[in-house]
């Protein structure tokens, strides 16, 4: 049966991916997402071990329909999601190829910890009225 929610998997001592959670929280207010750390049993259990092996540290979206999603792509399914202006900055970077796309987002991917200060916990500071929104 599949999930009525898609999951964000994050690394969870990552600065920027704190930061790319707390604004896809906070502008989700459909609820459409659910989040995980990447070394959490929900990750674990949600994809298979000889997936998770191949799997490049970045941000990953498993869709509602079972599609699994990293680097841009999920990137502009988060934003397409979001709906509003969001919408509009998601169709802009699907006028440039994957290839491309992906270059940035690794560029950015290899810098982060230097520009992004290490979070003290793997969740990342919401509402308490939004934290049933992440999973262990």
């Amino acid at each position: 049966m599949a999930d009525s929610f898609d999951t964000i998997f994050y690394d969870g001592h990552c600065g920027l991916c704190h930061r790319w959670v707390r604004f896809t929280v906070m502008h989700d207010n459909e609820g459409h997402f659910r989040f995980a750390t990447r070394d959490t049993d929900h990750f674990r259990n949600s994809i298979a071990e000889s997936i998770r092996a191949t799997l490049p540290p970045t941000i990953l979206v498993l869709t509602r329909d079972g599609k699994l999603l990293m680097r841009s792509d999920a990137t502009i399914h988060i934003l397409t999601t979001l709906g509003g202006p969001w919408t509009k900055y998601a169709n802009l970077m699907k006028f440039f190829p994957r290839s491309l796309r992906d270059l940035g987002y690794r560029f950015i991917a290899t810098i982060r910890h230097y520009i992004f200060k290490q979070p003290e916990s793997v969740c990342p500071v919401v509402p308490e009225e939004l934290r049933s929104r992440f999973l262990t």
